[in-house]
């Protein structure tokens, strides 16, 4: 195993101390610290999602950041019930002047903002334990995939897609998250958490798909280490879609 696979460990590690600290406390202040955190986070990822698929227009990536944000904040003011039909904005915004991946654009775009409401609506809801929870699943799918990727390496999962990603990563991520769910909740939260658990990793893939397409190695260099906000957050947008159906049919 040679030091160069470890190379950017330090950088990653400060930085997700950083991110840690900044969510940690927005999470457990509430209120307009929370809300301005998921309503940054999803602007920025909505900003980086138009700069990789319409490059060049910075006017427009700075337009659907701003739609995103807006979204978020009037759902904020139209409590109890969030504009869902309004996530399809930012999205329909930027595909009508992409050139090509149209679809793309505001498929994955209206999904970030979807997860930014569910994010909001859980702890309106349900209160601080379940954002807790999904957070958690993803970051312990991230790390455990991240250094049995690296430790153990062997067959890569989807490698035309996502090269880094191997067969290793993603059963440690399972089992992971299958412990934090066990630990957090019992059986049921263990079952449920090894679901948001691929559904992380396939949220990673779909981002890695864009970026190829787009022909960009990171969403952006937002955060050192990790890239943009997409690089850290793909996993998060799918695993909340998952907590979501969950709720909705099983009522957690």
């Amino acid at each position: 195993m040679s030091s160069g696979n470890w190379g950017d460990l330090r950088t990653r590690v400060l930085s997700a101390i950083v991110m840690l600290g900044i969510g940690a406390g927005a999470i457990a202040t509430g209120g307009l610290a929370y809300i301005a955190l998921i309503t940054l986070a999803v602007a920025g990822m909505n900003w980086e999602l138009s700069r990789m698929i319409v490059p060049g227009k910075t006017w427009l990536a700075i337009i659907v950041g701003v739609a995103s944000a807006a979204v978020l904040i009037a759902s904020v003011f139209a409590a109890p019930r969030p504009l869902i039909e309004a996530a399809i904005l930012p999205g329909l915004i930027g595909a009508l002047f992409a050139a090509k991946n149209r679809v793309i654009f505001g498929v994955y775009a209206s999904l970030v903002v979807i997860s930014g409401l569910g994010l909001l609506m859980l702890y309106d809801a349900q209160g601080i334990f379940l954002v807790v929870w999904l957070i958690c699943v993803v970051v312990a799918t991230d790390v455990a995939g991240y250094f049995a990727g690296k430790a153990i390496g062997g067959k890569k999962f989807w490698p035309s897609i996502s090269p880094k990603k191997t067969w290793a990563g993603i059963l440690a991520g399972w089992a992971a998250a299958a412990v934090v769910g066990g630990f957090m909740g019992g059986e049921e939260l263990a079952a449920i958490s090894v679901f948001m658990s691929f559904a992380s990793q396939l949220g990673d893939i779909a981002e890695s798909a864009i970026k190829r397409r787009s022909g960009v190695k990171d969403s952006s260099n937002l955060i050192p280490g990790h890239g943009g906000l997409l690089d850290r957050f793909d996993g998060l947008i799918a695993a909340n879609l998952v907590v979501l159906i969950a709720l909705l049919t099983l009522g957690l």
